[in-house]
């Protein structure tokens, strides 16, 4: 078996691109979910309250399937794990479609709950590229990543807009047997992934200080509220957003490409995201991302036409981009190689249950409130956020040098 040197980016980059692949075929999962899952809600659900539910329990899934993906992942490897994780995809997106075409709102949402699950490992993918990775590469591995997620933005709701229609008898289905067929091919790239040289993870065994003090570090706790806040909010606004623009007027495939355009801006500034993060800081990097975030909740605000609604959606990507990124590099400070596994998946529990929190809480809002009561809930948490930020970068500035 050939051995790489832990000191060598050569694994690291390798690895940084077959998860960016997989990142573009896995990444699409959600943007389908979201596109589709409130549109296909309303048509199946008797109270229409509960339109929403299917997107929501993707995010559920995923909040789920952080702590059984990390330990399989821990047991068997990430590439095993992968696998693992495509085939659950496969198996989510069969079943939604089937639930569409029995009229199941039931088995519909089982379905979606599923596909949840398979983001899960695919969240993971951002941590799997640090494995290998020197320190000042890690927030470019992370970058790299993401970068999949911009084919993944396209991939997405072109599924939607070429497949809702394919099975005639089941409108929208088409779109869900086409994510699981890409799940299948994702399971093709991750099986080329490589498995970090044992040099590099021989002290795993040990295990590391215990999880709750590591989880007491402010630094972990700033990094776990920046990134829930993020991830948070951009879910509470892009669950609602489909069916506003709906609701609105716009037709779906205005909303599908809205998400698209969405789903690009969270994925291409990640070409660069590293480098600014390496020349402004992680903190700095964030803060911007709160602040976009922010300013497309104001953007929501200002009209309900499609202008407003899309550059709404393109502000929201490029806030979450820089404020996620940037959060889980400082979430990568917070532990030794040993610890990782653990951390990750603590990590990615709380930011994904409160995504899914969120996810719920939006549709209830957007159907008593209406778009605007949405946006005027991205404020205070993004105030908490950036109160966060600035407290630790003051608490840094005055450690004696």
């Amino acid at each position: 078996m050939q051995v790489h040197s832990p000191t060598s980016d050569a694994l690291a980059k390798r690895n940084a691109l077959v998860l960016a692949c997989a990142q573009a075929l896995g990444g699409s999962s959600p943007a389908i979910v979201v596109s589709l899952g409130g549109l296909v809600g309303q048509s199946l659900a008797e109270n229409k309250e509960l339109a929403t539910l299917p997107v929501s329990l993707l995010n559920l899934g995923l909040a789920l399937g952080t702590i059984p993906a990390a330990m399989l992942m821990r047991k068997a490897g990430r590439r095993v794990g992968y696998i693992v994780g495509a085939g659950i995809g496969l198996g989510g997106g069969c079943l939604a479609a089937f639930g569409i075409a029995s009229f199941s709102f039931v088995l519909f949402c089982i379905g979606t709950l599923i596909i949840g699950m398979y983001g899960s490992f695919n969240q993971s993918y951002r941590f799997a590229a640090t494995d290998a990775a020197s320190e000042s590469f890690k927030p470019r591995a992370i970058a790299w990543v993401m970068t999949g997620g911009l084919v993944a933005g396209v991939i997405g709701p072109q599924t939607v807009i070429w497949l809702r229609d394919a099975v005639q008898a089941a409108p929208f289905s088409g779109a869900f047997l086409g994510q699981a067929t890409l799940a299948l091919l994702s399971m093709v790239v991750v099986s080329f992934l490589r498995p970090v040289p044992v040099s590099a993870t021989a002290s795993g065994k040990t295990g590391g200080r215990p999880l709750s003090e590591i989880v007491r570090q402010p630094k972990f706790i700033v990094a776990v509220v920046a990134g829930l806040v993020s991830y948070a909010l951009m879910s509470f606004l892009m669950t609602a957003a489909p069916i506003a623009m709906v609701g609105c007027g716009l037709p779906i495939e205005t909303a599908a490409l809205g998400i698209q355009w969405h789903i690009l801006a969270m994925f291409g500034p990640s070409f660069f995201t590293g480098r600014l993060i390496g020349r402004f800081g992680k903190e700095r990097v964030t803060a911007t991302g709160l602040l976009l975030i922010a300013i497309s909740a104001a953007i929501g605000l200002s009209g309900i036409q499609v202008a407003h609604f899309w550059a709404g959606l393109i502000l929201l990507g490029i806030g979450w981009n820089f404020g996620f990124i940037g959060a889980t590099a400082m979430v990568t400070d917070c532990y030794r190689p040993e610890e990782r596994t653990k951390v990750q998946a603590a990590n990615d529990f709380l930011v994904f249950g409160s995504v899914a929190a969120a996810s719920f809480s939006s549709g209830k809002l957007l159907n008593a409130g209406g778009w605007d009561t949405v946006n005027w809930m991205v404020f205070p948490p993004v105030v908490v956020a950036l109160i966060l930020l600035l407290w630790q970068h003051r608490a840094r500035a005055t450690i004696p040098a």
